[in-house]
């Protein structure tokens, strides 16, 4: 691979990078440190990913880390977040991402806490989610003790295992939080917006009406007009 493309791509990627985690904070996603964007060159085989624990205001787009898909430092002279190992075993499961990320946003992580799926319950969750947000099993002491990052990811498509990746863009992590994803790092903070808000909508709607459903041809016909094969929401 020449020299020049690796050198321009990477430094693209660590732009998109660094604008994603900001957005994050932006957004109002993010407290202190408490999150991490990714994204990928499926090309090179090489992840860009933000460094661990350093402040969001002090951070700039050479700080990101770039590793290998083995989690080795290929670029960078700090410690990559310590979730590298869960982006990097999302990346190599579902090889239509191009971008992940992870926040520990108040709502969708008290359903984590709760160890409860988020619910499909309106048509903002359908637009974007075609079913509800899943919930991870707990990790047992072996997945907790050895390689944790790396089985966060194990246990996250262990539950993908019958579902669609494509079609539910994120997770939560019981006890944890919410990982999202998306084809590339942009798509995955706005993945990560919607799963908070729809969080925040679903933890009203319940409190509302406990036996609150969907209708599924509703769902079907939001998720479809905007991610199916006939879609026709915004411009060609």
């Amino acid at each position: 691979m020449p020299i020049i493309y690796y050198i321009i791509m990477l430094s693209d990627l660590k732009e998109i990078v660094f604008k994603a985690n900001l957005n994050l904070v932006r957004h109002k996603l993010v407290l202190f440190t408490w999150g991490n964007a990714s994204g990928i060159d499926r090309a090179m085989g090489l992840v860009v990913i933000k460094p661990s624990g350093v402040n969001y205001d002090m951070m700039t787009p050479e700080q990101m880390i770039v590793v290998d898909l083995h989690g080795n430092i290929v670029e960078g002279n700090l410690r990559p977040s310590s979730d590298t190992p869960t982006h990097i075993a999302l990346y190599k499961a579902f090889d239509h991402i191009g971008g992940v990320v992870h926040t520990h946003s108040t709502y969708a992580t008290s359903w984590a806490q709760a160890g409860q799926a988020i619910p499909i319950l309106g048509t903002t969750h359908a637009d974007y989610f075609a079913d509800n947000i899943p919930c991870t099993r707990d990790m047992n002491e072996e997945e907790v003790l050895g390689e944790y990052e790396k089985e966060t990811g194990s246990v996250i498509i262990e539950r993908f295992l019958n579902l669609n990746s494509k079609h539910i863009p994120g997770v939560l992590v019981k006890n944890h939080g919410p990982f999202t994803w998306g084809k590339n790092p942009e798509d995955a903070v706005q993945n990560s917006v919607v799963l908070e808000e729809i969080a925040k909508m679903a933890f009203v709607a319940y409190s509302i009406n406990p036996n609150k459903t969907m209708n599924h041809l509703l769902i079907e016909k939001h998720f479809g007009r905007k991610h199916g094969t006939n879609a026709y929401y915004g411009q060609k």
